[in-house]
């Protein structure tokens, strides 16, 4: 590996991933899945910014709190089943 010097300016080593580092301590807001109003369009996982949304055999699974910052995003996207949301934002530690 190149030391610093030697890299051109904007130089890129390695892809980028927030897999290899737990942010969930970062939160004040925790997502709750109800899944009875999921309708599973998987808007939550396609916009959540830290791929803290599991997804198995095409279906949403459990949250990965390891990684989600409680942003909302997913929540706020959620259109969830006849008005219900599936997705709902709750103080964390509660």
């Amino acid at each position: 590996m190149k030391g610093w010097k030697e890299l051109e300016i904007g130089a890129i080593t390695e892809a980028g991933s927030a897999d290899s580092y737990n942010t969930g301590s970062w939160r004040a807001f925790r997502p709750r899945w109800i899944e009875e109003n999921c309708i599973q369009c998987l808007f939550c996982w396609i916009y959540c910014p830290d791929s803290a949304i599991t997804v198995n055999d095409g279906k949403r699974g459990e949250f990965d709190y390891n990684h989600c910052k409680g942003c909302g995003i997913c929540a706020m996207e959620c259109p969830g089943k006849k008005g219900k949301k599936a997705i709902v934002m709750e103080e964390e530690g509660k």
